[in-house]
């Protein structure tokens, strides 16, 4: 056995920057074919139309998956107003629009600064919570009512970084748990008017960075 695939096999961390269009288990799926591994497994799911990092633990480090899953996360993102979506994203064609000539960058301003701290928070029905035994998304494709009971989160940071109405692009540091799709709906709900998350990128978990990580076609290629 080749002492790269070997080290694979005993266990490592891999970072990897997950492109927008393919699922987290794609990534799993496409490194488990092409290191020749079994034991493999993600730090926390990144949405299909999300990129950036995912943390993968092969070997024995995939014991240690719910301590990197419990870390802090930093994501970059923009935020489109005067629409919403049934998934809360570009994923699912808008279903309503709203005004958004009223608002200002004094409102948007306020509006992120009331959604930090502790918040809680509806999860979105296109999302891998469970409901009676499905999954939130698989019920809500089928045309299903979904709703998801609220939980606490943290947003410690949300900064506003531009704004070109009706596109707003933040940068939030969050706990574990937090639904950045969620934030972009709450927040075109307290301005009045309607959002949903049309761009996303995770940069940090814990300690590690998104600079740092490679594509998945690039692990074990050197």
């Amino acid at each position: 056995m080749p002492e790269d695939i070997r080290r694979y096999e005993e266990g490592t961390v891999l970072l990897i920057n997950k492109p927008r269009g393919i699922t987290s288990f794609d990534v799993i799926r496409m490194l488990r074919k092409s290191l020749g591994i079994r034991k493999i497994g993600h730090a926390g799911t990144l949405d299909p139309m999300a990129s950036g990092l995912l943390v993968v633990c092969t070997g024995k480090f995939t014991k240690r998956i719910y301590e990197f899953q419990a870390q802090e996360k930093e994501y970059t993102g923009t935020i489109t107003l005067g629409a919403t979506t049934p998934s809360y994203d570009a994923e699912t064609p808008a279903d309503k629009h709203y005004p958004v000539e009223h608002i200002n960058d004094t409102m948007i301003l306020t509006a992120a600064q009331r959604m930090t701290g502790m918040q809680m928070q509806v999860p979105p029905a296109y999302s891998a919570k469970k409901v009676d035994g499905q999954r939130a998304y698989t019920l809500a494709r089928k045309g299903e009512y979904v709703v998801l009971p609220a939980k606490e989160v943290l947003v410690r940071e949300f900064e506003i970084c531009r704004v070109s109405l009706p596109q707003v692009d933040f940068r939030v540091v969050c706990s574990k748990g937090t639904y950045i799709r969620s934030l972009a709906y709450d927040f075109g709900q307290k301005l009045g008017s309607g959002a949903y998350l049309s761009a996303l990128c995770r940069t940090r978990i814990g300690e590690f960075m998104l600079a740092d990580a490679v594509s998945p076609d690039r692990v074990g290629a050197d």
